[in-house]
């Protein structure tokens, strides 16, 4: 998702309220905005300070979503890699169009 301390980015060097967005596209459309799993795969965080994070899907729609990482206080995160799963209707190619 981010990687911080290398060029001493702000949820590396910074203190209070962070957020790191990206946005995500699905490959195909769902028929109705899925649901969205969200779970931390990696996150490498400063051992001296206190161990914050909320990682969440926002902003769910038909075509993608924004995954959120954030963290408050003294955390420093140096890294995060994330993974996620949508689940919910798809179009198949045996569905009827009937006006």
């Amino acid at each position: 998702m981010f990687s911080a301390f290398e060029d001493g980015g702000p949820m590396w060097t910074g203190e209070g309220p962070r957020v790191a967005s990206v946005d995500v596209r699905f490959d195909e459309s769902f028929l109705a905005p899925p649901v969205v799993h969200v779970g931390l795969n990696m996150w490498d965080i400063d051992r001296h300070a206190n161990q914050r994070a909320d990682i969440q899907a926002v902003n769910v729609g038909f075509d993608g979503f924004t995954l959120q990482f954030r963290t408050w206080g003294d955390t420093r995160v140096a890294r995060v890699r994330a993974s996620w799963l949508a689940i919910g209707p798809v179009p198949h190619l045996d569905d009827w169009d009937v006006d």
